[in-house]
Parts: C-alpha cells; structure tokens; sequence
C-alpha cells in the first residue's frame, strides 16, 4: 500500500462547496463590518479631540500670522454632526483595518501555499504601518505649510503695498491690519478646512504605499526590477502629475511630496530586485531555471 504523502509546500486541495466558501465570506464580512463599527463609534465619541487634532496645524499658523485666537466656524446647524461623522467614518476604517486586513487574511490563507502565506503576510503588516507613515507625514509637515502658503498669501499684497508706500520691510501682519483700506479677514469653515487635511492624509497615506504595491507585483511576477529601472523617465512623470494633483499650488509642497514617493519608488526596485534573487534561486535549486538564461 503506498504511503500517502503531501507535500507541506502544498495548498489545501479539499473540495468545498460555493455555499461554504460563500458561508465563510458572509462570517469574515460580518466581523469586518462589526469592527468597523465599533471603532466608528468610540471615535465619535472622542471626535472633538480628533477635529482639534486635525485642526491643529491651521491653528498655529493662524497664530504665527498674528491671530491671538483662532476662530472656525460652522454655517449649518447640522454641519458639525456630519463633520464628526466623516472624522469617525475616516477614523474607524484606520482603526479597524488590522481586524479588516486579518479576516482578509484568514478568508485567502487557504488558497495559497505555505511559502506565499509567509511571504504575503508581512505586506499585510506594512501596509497599515506605511500609511500611518504616510498620514503623519502629511499631518505634521505637508499640511502645515500648505496652510501657510493660502493664509500668508492673503498678506502678502498689503505687505508689499506698505513696503512700496514706505520701504519698511519690518512691517507684520497685524499692523498692516490697522492702516488704511478694507480689512481682509479669514473666516474659515470646519468642514472646508477639515476636507483639505483629510484629502493630504490619505493621499499621502496611499503614496506609501507604493513599496507596498511594487513589491508584490514583483513577487507576482507582474514586474522586474530592470523594467522598474528603464521606467524611471515615466515614473518622474507620474509623480510629478500626482504632486501637482494632491498638493496645493506651492511648489515647495510638491517638490517635497515628488522627493518623498521618488524615494519610495528607488526603495520599491530594491525590494523588487531582492524578491527577484530569492525566487529565481529557488528557481535554479528545483531545477526549472537555467543560470544561462538570466544572463540573456
């Protein structure tokens, strides 16, 4: 009788019917959405911290212009609810996506083998970490000076007017405020405001994600490094359109923004090289690969 043998590379090869599989899409989709939920929930519940979080920025350089107390405003009595509502909706996917990412997991593990589960996993992880990454980069640097650039702009017409009228370059803001002619002032809405931090947030979220995506591809075999290198005039190209998309008209936000994914792309044809090494080792030592062919 022969010994009945299985290879622990191998993926489970026990049929199940559609109602199953479909059974068990139903119970990780429930999960997902109960956990999303909930974190949706608690940050509700904490949403005026949050939107004075996000709304930080906007206020020191409202107090760096010479507003001793910043002022936002809401127009519609109901339009502060929904701006919570779209911080906790935004805040519950961050939350809740390790659940959401983890019964992504447990639905696909069984179709793959032992060695891509191991492989897939660790991209699961980054991924999140990545676009927090991302997220506080555009919070803490991006966002900042974007909000500097609009508001300082408004300044800038009085400042040079005063200077041409008197030749003082000491002039500030504030004094600028109490000459002559109509005072330009800024009152700003929480969800206009909210809207463009929320936008850089993910926007750069999703950027980092970049080594992320790339790499894949090329352990699907969807990439290689050499056409990652030869790209590299188009992705210039592509980054620069993206940056002239996501980020507002200064140029020192885009230069930054081309900078930070140019160097996540040079990153990714690292990773995507060293995926490639791996899998054309295995390759050659299981004998479906011939050296002579990767010097062609």
């Amino acid at each position: 009788m022969a010994a009945n043998t299985k290879n622990p590379d191998s993926i489970d090869d026990t049929s199940a019917p559609l109602i199953e599989h479909l059974a068990e899409l139903r119970s990780r989709l429930i999960w997902s959405v109960v956990a999303f939920v909930v974190a949706m929930v608690l940050c509700f519940t904490v949403g005026d911290q949050l939107l004075d979080f996000l709304l930080r920025p906007i206020e020191s350089t409202m107090r760096s212009l010479g507003n001793p107390n910043p002022v936002m405003q809401y127009t519609a009595p109901q339009e502060y609810f929904f701006t919570l509502v779209q911080i906790s909706v935004v805040g519950g996917f961050v939350l809740s996506f390790p659940v959401i990412g983890y019964q992504l997991w447990r639905f696909v593990a069984p179709g793959l083998y032992k060695s891509e589960q191991s492989a897939f996993l660790p991209f699961l992880i980054s991924s999140p970490v990545l676009f927090l990454a991302g997220a506080a980069f555009a919070h803490y640097v991006v966002v900042p000076m974007a909000m500097s650039f609009f508001l300082g702009f408004a300044d800038l017409p009085s400042l040079v007017a005063a200077y041409f009228s008197q030749g003082d370059l000491s002039v500030t803001p504030s004094e600028v405020a109490t000459r002559e002619g109509i005072e330009i002032v800024f009152n700003g809405k929480v969800n206009e405001t909210l809207d463009i931090t929320l936008k850089m947030i993910i926007a750069f979220g999703l950027c980092f994600q970049l080594p992320v995506l790339l790499t894949l591809m090329g352990k699907a075999g969807l990439i290689s490094a050499a056409a990652l290198r030869n790209g590299r005039k188009w992705a210039v190209v592509g980054i620069l359109t993206l940056a002239a998309l996501v980020t507002p008209p200064d140029v020192i936000t885009q230069v930054i923004l081309f900078s930070v994914v140019y160097a996540l792309y040079e990153i990714s044809v690292l990773l995507v090289a060293r995926v490639e090494k791996k899998r054309n080792a295995d390759l050659m030592a299981e004998g479906l690969l011939d050296p002579e062919d990767l010097e062609d």
